[in-house]
């Protein structure tokens, strides 16, 4: 399978999960924008990807595209930790709150 292929089937997946996600919602506004936030955040971590793989080795373009893929994947752990410390005891979710913090 090529890249290219493997791409178009991650977003693929992607789509199909964010409007399972959607669904899943029933009317439910935060759940909603955290599915619309996180698909969002989760285009921006590839096209920042893309543009990494694309850049010239040592330009500024590929810093800056670093710089993008570090803050995408950043956001996107972040969201997920974030939603994940109301599911934990008392205790785990503190320690969670204060590393993302």
């Amino acid at each position: 399978m090529g890249s290219s292929a493997a791409t178009s089937l991650g977003f693929l997946l992607l789509a199909v999960n964010s409007i399972m996600g959607f669904q899943r919602s029933c009317g439910d506004a935060a759940a909603t924008l955290f599915v619309l936030a996180l698909y969002a955040s989760f285009v921006l971590l590839f096209c920042c990807l893309r543009r990494f793989e694309a850049a010239p080795p040592g330009s500024a373009a590929e810093g800056y595209a670093r710089a993008g893929v570090w803050l995408a994947a950043a956001l996107v752990t972040a969201m997920f930790s974030l939603r994940v410390i109301a599911l934990m005891p008392g205790l785990m979710a503190a320690t969670l709150w204060l590393i993302v913090r």
